[in-house]
């Protein structure tokens, strides 16, 4: 694209994303970009992107009026006010494009606000601003106007080098709930049983590597982000809601059977749920294959390599200290193999059978990291009939973990509850609660996240991995 035929780029909403993208455009060879945020926010944004090349304005009016591509990027939950204020306003034949994880809201407050001389191709990047863009999904929306416009939209995106994923508002909607809803409610609920037990998992010889680390790790992550991104996204997505409500259920119901011994009833499950999202019989060990089959939005059949983590992977990393007495305990013994029932993981994979939710096929089209992660510890516990049949005596024989997983149910409930009230000030209420707990964590646990998921793709890639053992 010749600088003379670059469009205008405005943004209206300078939060941690519009800030990503406004750098990385510039970064990118775009040549004007006009933001605007709050109008309180005027002056101070003056000063921070003083000599950076992007322009602010007083509000989204203007950036409205000179703009030829335009990007909302703000909350999920204010998407329809700031649309209805600023949408008219809107330059004859612009695009615009909204940056939230929930397209519902957006697609009717643009329908509905916006003139009809204005086209509309939107997008969604599926990852945080502090991930790097390459490489990631970028979903585009192609919703009204010419064809034109999409090839307009990747040329302003082609320095992300980000992946194209083009799909219908009601598929993103669908694809982000399988993706990330009921992934980040797993996760939410870690933070606040962890939260409610007053213990912080790093400072104990239960959570220091292998599967828990990345357990914990994505964790922290997740409560070092905006809890609006979440609040939005489980809420405004009806998919959303009915998936985070399956998944207390299912932590539910198979906490009932362990704690009432129903060995027979809570294997039969388990195992079900193996083959039903897996494919693998009841105690196959499955071959390691070079890749699997799976389909794309359009129902076309791909293949992509299983995830396939490795020990050597898992205990590269850590996040706490070991004792000597502890290094000594374990030295013989491989960290998923302490006495733990994994009910995250199993009440994810019993959710996703329960829902029908393929979830490699969803990461094939729209994944994120922390979804490839949580898919591959997953596939981890779940490929290894040895290590199902231990979380599976484990849930119904050790009390070591007993009093955690009694958190993480209450936690997980919780969270189901405060989604099916659709009350932001509560969601807001609880993430803060627990992210004020982990907050000092949070530097370390990007680090290492980002460290993790390199190490993955590196051996997905063939590549040896640079990350040195024992990361603290």
């Amino acid at each position: 694209m010749s600088d003379k035929n670059q469009p205008i780029v405005g943004i209206i909403g300078m939060g941690d994303m519009g800030r990503m993208y406004a750098k990385r455009l510039k970064a990118g060879g775009i040549e004007t970009i006009y933001v605007c945020d709050k109008p309180e926010s005027f002056e101070s944004l003056k000063k921070e992107l003083e000599g950076t090349g992007i322009t602010p304005i007083p509000n989204g009016h203007a950036v409205s009026r000179i703009s030829d591509f335009i990007i909302y990027s703000v909350e999920a939950a204010a998407m329809t006010s700031v649309v209805r204020e600023y949408g008219p306003s809107t330059k004859i034949g612009a695009v615009v494009a909204g940056q939230t994880s929930v397209k519902a809201p957006e697609k009717e407050a643009f329908e509905k606000y916006l003139p009809e001389d204005v086209g509309i191709t939107s997008v969604h990047s599926l990852h945080g601003p502090t991930v790097t863009t390459e490489g990631q999904p970028l979903i585009i929306i192609h919703h009204r106007g010419p064809e034109s416009n999409v090839k307009m939209v990747e040329d302003v995106f082609r320095s992300f080098k980000s992946r194209y994923v083009h799909l219908s508002y009601e598929e993103h909607d669908s694809v982000t709930a399988n993706t990330q809803a009921v992934t980040h409610a797993a996760f939410l609920s870690m933070g606040t049983a962890w939260n409610h037990s007053a213990s912080y998992p790093w400072e104990t010889a239960r959570y220091v590597s292998g599967v828990e680390v990345v357990k914990v790790n994505i964790t922290l992550r997740i409560y070092a982000a905006k809890w609006h991104v979440y609040a939005g996204l489980a809420m405004l997505n009806p998919s959303a809601q009915i998936q985070i409500q399956q998944y207390a259920k299912s932590v539910t119901e198979l906490f009932k059977l362990m704690v009432e011994n129903r060995e027979k009833e809570l294997s039969d499950r388990v195992w079900e749920s193996r083959e039903k999202v897996f494919g693998w019989k009841r105690n196959e060990e499955p071959p390691i294959p070079s890749s699997s089959s799976s389909s794309n939005s359009k129902g076309e059949e791909q293949t992509r390599d299983p995830i396939l983590l490795s020990e050597d992977i898992l205990n590269q990393f850590s996040l706490g200290s070991k004792s000597t007495e502890q290094q000594n305990q374990n030295q013989n013994q491989s960290s998923s193999s302490s006495p733990n029932s994994h009910l995250s993981l199993l009440a994810m994979v019993d959710c996703w059978s329960k829902l029908g939710i393929r979830p490699y096929e969803h990461l094939a089209v729209a994944g994120t990291p922390v979804f490839m992660l949580w898919i591959g510890v997953a596939e981890y516990l779940f490929r290894s009939p040895t290590l199902l049949s231990s979380a599976i005596q484990a849930g119904l024989a050790d009390r070591i973990h007993r009093p955690d997983d009694i958190e993480f149910v209450v936690a997980a409930r919780g969270w189901s509850e405060c989604v099916s009230f659709g009350n932001f000030d509560l969601y807001k209420r609880r993430f803060e609660e627990t992210s004020n707990f982990f907050s000092p964590r949070f530097e370390e646990a990007t680090k290492l996240g980002g460290r993790m998921i390199k190490a993955i793709q590196d051996m997905q890639s063939g590549k040896k991995t640079d990350s040195q053992p024992n990361v603290q």
